[in-house]
């Protein structure tokens, strides 16, 4: 989910899909294909090389928008029309981009008042390199979960993962795949979770009945996820017992670390539990571990700058690195600060021009009815749901409108086919909630990769329970398992 929104906030009602009789599917389809060529260009052939001073997605994504436009002005729609669709765009993330900011603040502030040292001091300790993986999906679940937020879950529990696992000697993109895939399971199954809300009301069904129906594809996903895991953190390398010693007395040396380094986390989930809303609970965060590292960092902050209160201000803004006597521990004790969600933070600014146009000019409602229109089975009405989901996800770039949109469009078809509501609104969570983060510039693939520090294509692979999703929800489809019909009353 994109912690950002209360449900409230989503403004289910005043959402509204833009559609242009003027326009063919062909014509919907070009800024697409162009953006995708553009992107696999990026991606296979520009090895080693910089577009744009490292900006390379960001100005594809405006150049999409280009297109899209040019499209749009080609078929009638005005300027004015398109720049009001990207400006309603905008102020969607601008929570969310303040968040990745705090984030950013929240990261070096922990570093250096040694929280995050801690937790990987610790964490070595009681973390076995044998069950760390699946450790990290049910750690990442339970806090998933309790706060309804696969966004706060990361940026606490997710670094601190991401850190142990990494001095462990687990590749990153494994823990990264395993903490996502822990996050988005309990986002889909938590009462308190937005998207967990809005898929039912979009469908016309009840919140439980929902989370109940849609336990019957979330519970066999995250099984085969844990025992993908299990069976990896058996096969692994690791640096295993013998470094580990080095690595606690190298950290032992660089930093104090005491339990009371808890109290600030601790401080922040307990916020975020009480409803207090993200912003002010990450705020208070950046707050306390200020004080903290005051408190109990005093040799870092001075090996870092000649002033302690420099120092902080640094970890709040800019590159932050806490040098210590094993090298793996230096590369990873080491911050962005808010400069660093800089490109993140753009990403998304420019994937939501994209979106914005495509909505403005009325692509996106064509290609999700061209998709209706070829659903002449239940199977494909399902298989319809699920493309349109993912295809939003990647045009879009939002989550949300990749609940939303499908949601008005195939409720009608579910509903002529006797299709009980709970269907619809399993298979936009499937398809569309846990997809998001497998999509680069998507807002949830951009906020995942900036905040655990890798990037999607290193952890694509290990998202096992969000790659697998729709596939389960397919197979159910295709074998008619647990597609409940409407009772009429």
């Amino acid at each position: 989910m994109q912690e950002d929104k209360n449900l409230s906030e989503i403004e289910i009602e005043d959402q509204k899909i833009i559609d242009n009789k003027e326009l063919s599917l062909l014509e919907s389809l070009i800024p697409v294909v162009i953006l995708m060529g553009l992107l696999a260009y990026n991606i296979f052939f520009v090895e080693g090389q910089e577009w744009f001073g490292g900006y390379t997605n960001q100005y594809i994504l405006l150049i999409g928008g280009l297109v899209a436009a040019a499209v749009g002005f080609f078929n009638k729609v005005t300027i004015h029309k398109m720049i009001a669709e990207v400006w309603e765009n905008w102020k969607s993330i601008f929570v969310p981009v303040l968040i990745l900011a705090l984030v950013g603040a929240l990261a070096g502030t922990w570093l250096v008042s040694g929280i995050i040292p801690a937790m990987v001091y610790y964490g070595l300790q009681v973390l076995s390199p044998a069950i760390f993986l699946p450790a990290c999906v049910i750690i990442a679940a339970i806090i998933s979960i309790a706060t309804g937020s696969s966004w706060t879950t990361s940026a606490t529990v997710g670094i601190a993962l991401v850190g142990i696992g990494s001095a462990l000697g687990i590749p990153a993109g494994m823990i990264a795949g395993a903490v996502i895939s822990g996050a988005y399971f309990g986002d889909k199954m938590s009462p308190l979770s937005d998207t967990t809300n809005l898929a039912p009301a979009m469908a016309g069904t009840d919140l439980f009945t929902h989370i109940k129906y849609m336990a019957y594809t979330t519970v066999p996903t995250i099984v085969i996820t844990l025992i993908v895991f299990a069976i990896l953190s058996g096969t692994i390398d690791t640096t295993g017992g013998a470094d580990i010693s080095d690595l606690l007395t190298s950290i032992d040396n660089t930093f104090y670390i005491s339990p009371w380094l808890f109290l600030v986390p601790i401080a922040v989930i307990v916020m975020i539990l009480m409803k207090t809303k993200p912003l002010i609970a990450l705020v208070i965060g950046v707050f306390l571990a200020a004080i903290f590292a005051f408190i109990f960092q005093t040799d870092v902050l001075s090996s870092l700058s000649a002033s302690k209160f420099q120092s902080v201000l640094n970890a709040i803004w800019t590159d932050t690195q806490v040098e210590t006597s094993d090298e793996k521990l230096s590369e990873l004790f080491s911050s962005g600060g808010i400069l660093g969600m800089l490109w993140t933070i753009l990403l998304i600014i420019c994937a939501m021009v994209f979106g914005g146009v495509m909505d403005a000019i009325g692509a996106l409602a064509k290609i999700t009815k061209a998709l209706l229109s070829i659903a002449t089975s239940i199977f494909g009405l399902f298989a319809s749901t699920v493309v349109s989901c993912l295809g939003l996800n990647v045009i879009a770039s939002d989550q949300y409108l990749a609940l939303v949109i499908p949601g008005k469009m195939f409720k009608k078809a579910y509903e002529d086919r006797d299709l009980a509501p709970e269907n619809l609104s399993r298979t936009l969570e499937d398809s569309g909630t846990v997809t998001s983060v497998l999509i680069p510039w998507n807002t949830c693939g951009a906020y995942q990769s900036g905040v655990l520090g890798v990037g999607v294509g290193e952890y694509f692979m290990y998202a096992i329970f969000n790659w697998l999703s729709p596939f389960t929800t397919l197979l159910f489809a295709a074998l008619n398992i647990k597609i409940r019909q409407f009772v009429k009353k």
